[in-house]
């Protein structure tokens, strides 16, 4: 797999990852996760699957891994398997995030399935958590899901804890989500402490149904950021497994477009994210073996300018895209 600059890092990336939000918990937002993962919900089974799913990644040829403390043991898992493989830490990009604690106990329904607070508190024992089971594997450390109402870009003790973080050597970044990623992202441009920029990436929900963080994605990318797209196939609304009556006409033409290029719709999709040209890193968010190689094949797909088009049309109001993807249920 060909490799690629992460913005203005210095540091070459595959263009496809591997996130682990659906690996690490026995509840997760994709639709049929419970299937994903045979409804066997032992530790131990869970740990042996996502071994396998991280397995199938690395022959794909996937070199770049995403976690988060939320994720319930996803990154004990990721973890454990790079020990496992004795994996060279140089030859891996391992990113993790904080700002959520997972809340759930193991269990597929929960009242809350995790908290956010973006405090100097929870920074230092997320950190020192994801020290202890990633340690020196770790490239990237994020802020999970940044928004203007949790504050954490107005945080001076928080941005400056960051900032020593990155003069030891940890790239920083800052993960969006929700209808204002794009006004967010060009906020967190403008952040400098000491008068360096704090912020060396920025992961950011863009797919075809929610492309409209893309301009200011382009921005970061000009800025030097490098680029992670996460949920490019919409918690698997973009594909097959979307059977909502009033996809239909919709799915119908992903497939028909799908078929046009000779591939996928999951790889179309991924495809289409693949293909802006700021993109730096698509996520993977696959939950099976065969899912990430039929993810992989994106990166084979010859996306042109007619599906660019054909597909435009998929697009829907942010507003609407998200409030679809908060009533998504656990499962």
């Amino acid at each position: 797999m060909q490799l690629r600059p992460f913005g203005a890092s210095g540091v070459a990336v595959t263009p496809l990852g591997l996130g682990l939000a659906a690996l690490g918990r026995p509840g997760y937002i994709n639709l049929n996760h419970s299937r994903d993962l045979g409804r066997d919900y032992a530790i131990a089974a869970m740990e042996a699957h996502a071994h396998r799913v991280l397995d199938a990644a690395w022959d794909a040829g996937i070199r770049y891994f995403d976690a988060a403390r939320s994720y319930g043991r996803a990154e004990d898992f990721l973890g454990s398997w790079l020990t496992a493989r004795a994996i060279d830490p140089a030859a891996v990009f391992i990113a993790s995030k904080w700002g959520y604690t997972y809340t759930a106990g193991w269990h597929v329904e929960a009242e809350e399935h995790e908290v956010k607070e973006h405090t100097l508190p929870v920074l230092r024992r997320q950190w020192d958590e994801t020290q202890a089971r990633l340690g020196g594997s770790l490239r990237l450390y994020q802020i999970h899901s940044a928004t203007f109402s949790s504050g954490v870009l107005a945080n001076v003790a928080v941005l400056t804890e960051l900032a020593r973080r990155k003069e030891g050597g940890t790239l920083i970044g800052l993960s969006l989500s929700g209808p204002e990623q794009g006004a967010t992202l060009l906020r967190a441009l403008e952040v400098k402490i000491d008068g360096v920029a704090l912020f060396d990436a920025v992961q950011a929900t863009w797919n075809l149904l929610e492309p409209s963080v893309g301009p200011a994605l382009a921005d970061a990318s000009r800025s030097g950021l490098g680029v992670v797209v996460k949920e490019a196939l919409a918690n698997g609304r973009l594909t097959s497994r979307n059977d909502k009556a009033e996809f239909s006409p919709r799915l119908g033409l992903l497939h028909r477009e799908a078929e046009r290029l000779n591939t996928t719709v999951d790889a179309l999709a991924l495809a289409a994210a693949l293909a802006q040209p700021w993109a730096d890193v698509v996520l993977s968010g696959a939950a099976q073996a065969d899912h990430v190689t039929s993810n992989a094949a994106a990166l084979e797909v010859a996306w042109d300018a007619a599906a660019a088009a054909s597909l435009a049309d998929l697009a829907e109001p942010p507003a609407r895209y998200w409030q679809t993807r908060s009533n998504l249920a656990w499962n």
